[in-house]
């Protein structure tokens, strides 16, 4: 399972988030810097209401659907490359997941203390960027001084290496994340193995109040953070308010959709950071369903058919001979798979077929 590590600094909301989206008391959220100090876990499932409505159609025995890990890590301060604060901590966290979710303070209270002693998001973005550019960079360095041997050793292999290692020292001088740098194919492999921290996808979510979240565009630090987002990263910015969100934990469903419809707001920010942060990741869903269990699968975007049955059992992926498949919402217009199949929207993809998400697919194996 796929791990997103949420970050960010002392008191800008991550543990109260972090308990709202795993929907537990698991992350001490305390008004004081370094709260948390070894990493939470908890498994989310990502929302996903065509699993509702296939389930309306099969009555079947259970519903599963996909999941990704969540990881609280300590808040992170200047200097953390140096080993202040719990930055080695922080590090070495940061390093074990797929994805960062940087939780940015766009509220204003005196009575929850920031770090620097003012909210500036794009000022806390900058600081965390900063110091995983200056981890990476002490990375490179490490890196450039074992390939220097190998070059000596006339190792032509060392050399290609080597200029993609000077070439990403030179974006990460200016400041930018690798993750902002464009690589040839051929060249993502190295850069993979170098575990570099700022090649991870990011996403930001905006922590706002209660009296922001109905209308959050009207904050003017939300608008700073999701054009910072856009046009310095590339990437999205989600709102959210960790303090209601730790409000609907305790409520059922129906209380807490009342709750936020009482706020003049239709869908908690948790589901949406969710989504988001699996999209980030690159992954997709792909479908099963029969009276035994409707269930999501998750795969990577561009996965092949045989690619997308090895996820259920590899025996699937070596005996792979055929799926079926169907779009979501031809199976959803029929009716039934029997009166998509009568209307000719049940096809049968070979070994080259790219799954797309949403496919509703059945595979035909065979293993001797």
């Amino acid at each position: 399972m796929l791990r997103a590590g949420i970050v960010g600094l002392p008191n800008v909301g991550k543990s109260t988030l972090f308990n709202a989206v795993t929907r537990t008391h698991k992350a001490p959220a305390e008004n004081y810097p370094f709260c948390t100090i070894e990493p939470n876990v908890g498994v989310v499932i990502v929302p996903d209401a065509r699993l509702d409505k296939l389930a309306e159609m099969y009555k079947p025995k259970k519903v599963t659907p996909a999941a990704v890990e969540f990881v609280d890590i300590a808040g992170l301060v200047k200097d953390a490359h140096k080993g202040e604060g719990l930055g080695n901590k922080f590090l070495s966290h940061i390093r074990e997941v797929d994805a960062i979710v940087q939780v940015v303070r766009c509220f204003e209270d005196p009575n929850v203390i920031h770090v620097t002693g003012k909210v500036d998001p794009i000022s806390d973005i900058e600081t965390i960027t900063t110091e995983l550019v200056f981890a990476d960079m002490e990375t490179l360095e490490r890196r450039a001084q074992a390939l220097t041997k190998k070059i000596h050793a006339h190792d032509k292999l060392a050399d290609v290496e080597m200029a993609l290692v000077k070439r990403v020292q030179a974006h990460l001088n200016t400041g930018k994340p690798a993750v902002t740098l464009e690589f040839k194919p051929e060249e993502q492999s190295m850069v993979k193995a170098w575990c570099l921290l700022t090649s991870k996808p990011e996403i930001f979510a905006c922590n706002v109040a209660e009296k922001d979240l109905a209308a959050p565009d009207a904050n003017p630090h939300v608008q700073t953070v999701r054009h910072y987002a856009e046009t310095h990263r590339g990437t999205e910015a989600v709102v959210i308010s960790a303090a209601i969100e730790a409000e609907l934990v305790d409520l059922s469903v129906e209380e807490g959709k009342q709750y936020l419809e009482s706020l003049g707001v239709k869908e908690s920010g948790v589901g949406q950071l969710i989504r988001s942060t699996y999209h980030v990741l690159g992954l997709r869903t792909y479908l099963t369903a029969g009276e035994d269990e409707v269930r999501a699968w998750t795969i990577h975007e561009g996965f092949t058919a045989p690619q997308a049955a090895g996820v259920i059992h590899t025996d699937f992926e070596r005996g792979f001979i055929c799926a079926e498949t169907v779009k979501y919402t031809d199976l959803v217009a029929a009716g039934s798979y029997a009166g998509a199949r009568e209307k000719g929207q049940v096809r049968q993809e070979g070994r080259a077929y790219v799954v797309q998400d949403g496919d509703v697919m059945e595979f035909r194996f065979n293993v001797t």
